[in-house]
């Protein structure tokens, strides 16, 4: 029984991205804006700019699963239709007027992202898996926590915090749980595992230097 339960461990995508970027998250808390927003001090302006560059890597993952929707490794992702990019252009709107795609600049590091993203796209797409745990798993888990904090430090509104919420597809324990399965038979029909592990440790560096560059923009 031990040894079936280590052969599963052994074998789940998202306990080897969990194992592999553990110590990535916790820099990432430590972060630039991101860490500033943990600890209550970030501004509306700060969160605000975060969104508006965390945009277009949400639209270029739910790109690349769309375009993969009929890859057999993808196709679990797929069925599970987690879009946060209209909820994030509704908060952004929300928070600093229906220009924000024109008042609000795209930094250096979050065109990076989204480039990076549209990169392993190519091909088979399994590297996506990485990025969709990263960002999906993220909003369902620690992003709860998240909105929690905006609503007690920002006093931002439902209206404001669209991006974290699901209740239109479920309750977000259910949908942490469905995804995660669904991650888990993604993982497992990807041809090569190791490289969706290490894009996890990819996505976790992206993220962390654009939170340091919003932190940095806001400061200069």
């Amino acid at each position: 029984m031990v040894v079936e339960a280590a052969k599963r461990d052994a074998e789940s995508v998202v306990t080897a991205l969990y194992v592999r970027t553990r110590q990535l998250h916790l820099e990432a808390e430590k972060s630039g804006i991101l860490s500033e927003i943990l600890h209550g001090t970030a501004g509306r302006d700060g969160y605000t700019l975060l969104l508006r560059n965390l945009h277009p890597a949400y639209r270029a993952i739910e790109a690349g699963i769309e375009r993969h929707r009929d890859n057999p490794i993808l196709a679990p992702l797929a069925s599970h239709p987690l879009a946060r990019t209209p909820a994030i252009e509704s908060d952004l709107a929300a928070l600093a007027g229906a220009d924000w795609h024109e008042r609000l600049p795209v930094l250096p590091a979050a065109e990076a992202y989204a480039q990076r993203i549209a990169e392993v796209s190519e091909g088979d797409g399994s590297r996506l898996i990485a990025h969709a745990y990263t960002r999906y798993l993220g909003d369902l888990n620690g992003g709860q926590i998240v909105r929690r904090l905006l609503e007690k430090t920002m006093q931002l509104s439902a209206g404001e915090l669209a991006h974290y919420d699901f209740s239109a597809i479920g309750d977000p324990a259910t949908l942490k749980t469905d995804y995660r399965e669904a991650l888990e038979r993604a993982g497992a029909a990807a041809p090569d595992a190791a490289a969706v592990i290490e894009e996890g440790a990819v996505a976790f560096t992206c993220n962390i230097a654009l939170s340091v560059a919003v932190q940095q923009h806001l400061e200069a």
